[in-house]
């Protein structure tokens, strides 16, 4: 079941599963992976435009557009940073043993039991299969605060990637010690409780710095529980 949180005339916001593609693989034909695009296009009976999306081990907010105009627009706030996503992760401690040798690891140190905020920076080229850091690659910004442990004593964080690289949170976090829980690719030894989910969440889109977005009728801010 699709799980709409907003919709009007122009835009349709959803909350995506993990283990769900945001938009058809380029194997569309042979891939029998759920997709929500696929899916809400044909519950709307129009055609829909993907304004962003999220990996598909990822949960959280995805946002298409229901025309070309608001497309367009849309599109120019991602690509101006007018637009600020916030992801929730958890992530197990400084398992550096369990990251991949390729993955730069400089050692975060952080208190656990203070709210720390960071800028990564880095310049992000994107493999076959993963992201690593790289000369040639594009010029990368997380703003990351860390939030504490949970019950778990999982750490807690709220990540805004400023940038909108491929991977970009999964291999910031991982690269600095923190692999998201579930994220074997990443250097994850916490299996989540799905294999095809990781502990990264979409949960809030900002939308107070998008000129035109009130008149568009979005909200100020779409917000949904964190992990």
């Amino acid at each position: 079941m699709i799980s709409i949180v907003f919709e009007n005339s122009h835009f349709v916001v959803c909350d995506k599963k993990s283990g769900v593609l945001s938009t058809p693989s380029r194997f569309e034909d042979n891939d029998a992976r759920e997709c929500l695009g696929t899916q809400l296009q044909e519950q709307l009976k129009i055609q829909i435009y993907p304004v962003h999306r999220l990996d598909f081990e990822v949960s959280g907010l995805v946002m298409y557009a229901k025309n070309a105009d608001a497309h367009r627009k849309a599109n120019a706030w991602f690509e101006k940073k007018q637009v600020q996503k916030t992801y929730r992760a958890l992530t197990t401690g400084q398992s550096f043993s369990h990251i991949p040798a390729n993955v730069p690891n400089p050692r975060l140190a952080i208190d656990l039991h203070l709210q720390q905020s960071f800028e990564w920076r880095c310049k992000i080229l994107r493999g076959k299969k993963r992201a690593f850091e790289s000369a040639q690659g594009k010029d990368s910004l997380t703003l990351a605060k860390y939030l504490g442990v949970n019950s778990k004593g999982y750490q807690i964080w709220d990540l805004q990637p400023v940038t909108g690289r491929s991977h970009q949170l999964r291999f910031d976090l991982s690269r600095h010690g923190f692999p998201i829980v579930g994220d074997k690719l990443y250097g994850s030894s916490e299996r989540s409780s799905d294999e095809n989910s990781i502990a990264l969440r979409a949960y809030k889109i900002d939308f107070s710095q998008a000129p035109g977005a009130a008149a568009l009728g979005l909200p100020t801010v779409i917000d949904v529980t964190a992990l």
